[in-house]
């Protein structure tokens, strides 16, 4: 007779469900590696890239949404500017410094003004130098019309400028100045150092300069006498001569006027003899007031 078991009689266990088999058996029977792949790379190993190279590229999509993100402002700027002056050092290191500055198209007094304006320094990194913002400097000089700044590596830099030309010294207000062709007055320039400059005088001589100086200097003879150019009333021109004597220039046509003048000075060498002054104002009569004699205003017509 079988044993009674306490507690009732033994219940039947039920049967453990088999394992559900997995739909993708591994070839040859590998068995799985542990841990699993993230949806991202799981979706790029479909296309066919490998899980380090889809890390790799996700990396780099945060590094260029950083770099976006600190690009406001001028963060950009001081992000460049810094990593062009760590570069420059570290090429300065390996022997890319400045050594040597040649300027170009610039006279002595010039090149001083044009050196001090460029600040640059000996052994200073070449390759972290601002090239635009140096040029600009450079054009700021006075004596300076426009200017092309080279790096020639390892160790050079050349400033080529193109120089204003110095046309006359403009006396004005009891003050002297060095004009250019234009008139605009060069700062830089230091009138006592341009005494073979011709000398314009009076309100609107620098705006009038260029246009009557290559008349004169056309003139050898008239030019060598010549002292001054006095602008009269902003209007008209006076040729004052180194002997004292004044040559009175109409308002227009000064030309006309000055070939009257070479006239009668071929016929009667005026220039030479002297003279008080000389009126030329009138394009029908030249009067002449003779120095030593005591009749003003003696008329020659027709330049006779």
């Amino acid at each position: 007779m079988p044993a009674a078991l306490r507690g009732g009689p033994q219940s039947k266990a039920k049967p453990r469900p088999k394992a559900a088999s997995s739909p993708r058996k591994s070839r040859g029977g590998a068995k799985a590696q542990p841990g699993y792949a993230p949806a991202k790379l799981g979706a790029a190993r479909g296309v066919g890239l490998s899980p380090a190279y889809a890390l790799g590229a996700a990396g780099a999509v945060l590094v260029l949404t950083l770099a976006v993100a600190l690009a406001t402002g001028d963060r950009a700027e001081r992000l460049g500017a810094g990593t062009e002056s760590a570069i420059g050092r570290q090429f300065a290191a390996m022997g890319f410094k400045l050594r040597a500055v040649h300027v170009q198209g610039a006279s002595p007094a010039a090149t001083r003004d044009i050196l001090a304006a460029a600040g640059v320094y000996r052994d200073q990194p070449l390759l972290g130098l601002d090239l635009e913002g140096l040029r600009q400097r450079v054009e700021a000089v006075g004596w300076v019309k426009d200017a092309r700044v080279v790096r020639l590596l390892p160790d050079t830099l050349v400033i080529a400028v193109t120089e204003r030309r110095q046309l006359a010294v403009w006396q004005h207000e009891g003050r002297s100045f060095v004009i250019d062709e234009r008139g605009e007055v060069i700062p830089e320039a230091q009138a006592m150092d341009f005494a073979d400059l011709p000398l314009v005088v009076g309100e609107g001589a620098n705006r009038n300069a260029a246009a009557i100086l290559p008349r004169v200097a056309a003139r050898p003879r008239l030019l060598a006498r010549v002292e001054a150019l006095v602008r009269v009333d902003d209007r008209r021109w006076d040729l004052r001569l180194k002997d004292g004597s004044l040559v009175q220039l109409p308002a227009v046509d000064e030309e006309a006027a000055l070939i009257q003048l070479e006239q009668l000075d071929q016929r009667s060498r005026i220039l030479e003899l002297g003279f008080e002054r000389i009126d030329l104002r009138d394009p029908t009569m030249v009067a002449v007031r003779p120095r030593d004699h005591g009749q003003p205003g003696q008329m020659v017509a027709d330049g006779a």
